[in-house]
Formats: structure tokens, sequence, C-alpha cells
């Protein structure tokens, strides 16, 4: 038995099965069962995810936005399909197991090997994703477990769609004076000030020791936080040229998403018989009222 005023309960998008959380005070999350992955999150009255409006949702192929699991490969780094396996099949989870935690709610999805996974990857897992919407926030934790009598190596990303007005007069901040990959050059510069956006950009930096923020036209908007478990963080935007070139985003797309992923992908995790690994990602949108005493002169 829920709160008053917090709710879960069974939801549809585009026919698929999810489950939708709400807060007594509007905020909401809508998780798809397909790959445990966050569809929407709204906060401060405002969705706060970036869902293509020509996502698949056939049930089977991946869909474009929202917070996709990358798990147990991250991008073509191994011999399963691209970004792994776990984004395109049933998670385990239902609303009335949705609890309360303070002012927030809590939700657990599961999904253990099967024939089908270890036909691919001949492994015993079991993992879990816990999404946790409080008022302003919402923080997504991957576990894994390790069941078998073998060692487990896996990488692993979620891989957050964050909206934004327009990705031009965005700024990522957080990275100052790390040297990062550039996955577009093919080269290892160190990072100058803030990130700006435009042309296509591709980057795994290491785990930044604060915070990361997003800037929308020089005012503060939404706090990133991730465990140290995720080494890794990759920030993805495809700009124009690319992106007309995927079918499931709209040509002009690219202006209005910023990828931020919390990853482990550089070192793969270890898991040894019976270990366990748990990491987590936290977005904070910044109160109106801290844009409003930034944006008055």
């Amino acid at each position: 038995m829920l709160d008053s005023g917090f709710a879960a309960g069974a939801a549809e998008w585009q026919g698929l099965p999810a489950i939708r959380l709400a807060l007594p005070g509007g905020d909401s999350a809508l998780v798809a069962l397909q790959g445990a992955q966050v569809l929407s999150w709204v906060a401060d009255g405002a969705e706060q995810l970036f869902l293509s409006p020509l996502a698949a949702h056939d049930g089977h192929t991946p869909i474009r936005g929202g917070i996709p699991l990358c798990f147990p490969q991250f991008n073509q780094r191994g011999p399963l399909v691209k970004h792994g396996f776990a984004r395109t099949l049933a998670w385990q989870a239902r609303a009335e197991e949705a609890r309360t935690d303070g002012d927030g709610l809590r939700l657990t999805l599961r999904l253990e090997d099967s024939a089908a996974t270890r036909a691919v990857w001949p492994h015993a897992f079991a993992a879990e994703l816990e999404v946790w919407l409080q008022p302003g926030a919402l923080t997504v934790q991957l576990s894994v477990h390790n069941p078998g009598d073998a060692p487990l190596a896996f990488t692993a990303a979620l891989h957050s769609y964050l909206r934004v007005d327009d990705v031009a007069t965005t700024a990522l901040s957080g990275f100052d004076g790390l040297r990062y990959w550039d996955a577009v050059e093919d080269t290892h510069p160190q990072q100058q000030g803030a990130l700006a956006f435009g042309a296509e950009l591709d980057r795994v930096y290491p785990r930044p020791a604060q915070p990361m923020v997003i800037h929308a036209a020089g005012v503060e908007r939404l706090r990133i936080a991730q465990d140290p478990a995720w080494a890794d963080t990759v920030v993805w935007n495809p700009g124009p040229q690319l992106c007309a070139r995927l079918a499931d985003m709209p040509a002009d797309g690219y202006r209005h998403m910023l990828c931020v992923e919390a990853a482990a992908i550089d070192a793969p995790v270890m898991l040894a018989p019976q270990g366990r690994w748990h990491a987590a990602q936290r977005l904070e949108r910044l109160p109106r009222s801290a844009h409003t005493a930034k944006e008055t002169p």
C-alpha cells in the first residue's frame, strides 16, 4: 500500500507494457518493461528526457531515447549485438512492488539469464535496475550478481538521453582538465573549459570527481552525478549529418538531446563467483527559483 498521493500503476507506451510512477507534487516517470528503460521523467512541470518521436516500438528493436541500459556489452566492444541484449529483452516488475522511500518512490526491475541469453553469452547472471523517483530528481541504479562458479566480465552504461531546448546554446561543465578519447577524431586531447555542441561529438572521459552540470543559455539546468563504480562518462550528440542518417530520429532531433552516459567500458567489470556490483547515476533538476536568481541581472 502506497502512501497518500503516491501512485504506481500499469501503463502502456505505443502498445508496450510499462509502469508509471507519480509523486504527490506532480513529478512522474514512465518505465518500459522492455530493457527496464526509463522513457519519461517529468520534473518541475517539464519533460527532462528526450524520446525520439520515430523510436521503434515493435517490442524487440532498441528504443531510441529515454535511458537505455547497455549490458553486458557497450557499443560494439565485443561479440554481442551492439550495446548488448538487455535493452531489447522483457524485464520483470509489477507496479504493486513499487515502494515509498521518504519523499520518493522506488521500483525494481529484474532480468536473469535464460536459454536465449546463454546461447549468445554463456554466463549465469542476475541483474536489477532500480528507479528512484524523488521531487526534482531521478536516480537509476544497475546491480549485477554473478551466481555462477566462474568469473564474470561485462561492460555497461546508462545511455541517458537528456532533453535540451537547443544544443547550440547548451554547455556541459565538469570535465575541465581531463584527458579524453575523441571517438570522432580518434585523438586523446585534454578538455579545456566546458563542452559546447554543434557538429557530431562522441567522447569518453574518466568519471569526474564532481557532478557535471548542463547549462542552457548560461543558466544551470541539470546536475548529473555518478557513482565511482561507473569509471567512465560518455558524452554524445550525433550532430546534423549523422542524425539525418538515423532512421529512428527526426532530422533535427540532435538539437533537442544530449547523451551523458554513466559507463564502465574502458576496463570491464570483473565479478568473482557469487560477487555483486552496483552503480547509480543521479539526475537532479535545478529548481526554477535557482534559475530565476541566476537569470536576474
